[in-house]
């Protein structure tokens, strides 16, 4: 069966994408723990980030270092974490999300956002600090 990210990553679920090329996707997370909580996917299903091949995890933090840079932009944040937990689906997912301190990534203060125009919102300003950047992955496409 299927994993929830892949079923969003194959357009299934909606999800609010920032990123995608041939080996990663990146999307809101729809329980932010700030605006601009991004979740990078590998499109191929690996539970455990300690399963990954070292080239596709390479690229999977190399993408969450271009979302980093991309949430610093759009929000003016010192820092933007970085943060592997698996524990919520079992398809291996990076957390990136602006930070001003250590409480910032307190998950058990992670809501979903009722307000969707919210999320689309974030999603149009990473997309814009993305391509800023230079990153045309960021392009805003309603399918790959």
């Amino acid at each position: 069966m299927p994993t929830l990210f892949s079923r969003i990553i194959a357009g299934e679920l909606p999800g609010r994408f920032v990123w995608r090329d041939p080996e990663v996707t990146a999307f809101l997370s729809i329980a932010p723990l700030r605006p601009g909580h991004t979740l990078v996917v590998p499109r191929r299903e690996i539970d455990r980030w300690t399963d990954a091949d070292g080239a596709l995890l390479a690229r999977c933090v190399e993408v969450a270092q271009a979302v980093g840079q991309g949430v610093r932009r759009a929000w003016d944040a010192p820092r933007a974490g970085l943060v592997i937990a698996g524990f919520e689906v079992p398809h291996l997912h990076i957390h990136v999300a602006p930070a001003w301190d250590m409480s910032d990534f307190d998950f058990t203060k992670a809501e979903p956002e009722e307000d969707q125009s919210a999320l689309d919102d974030a999603a149009a300003r990473l997309r814009a600090a993305l391509l800023e950047l230079g990153y045309a992955q960021a392009r805003d496409t309603d399918r790959d």
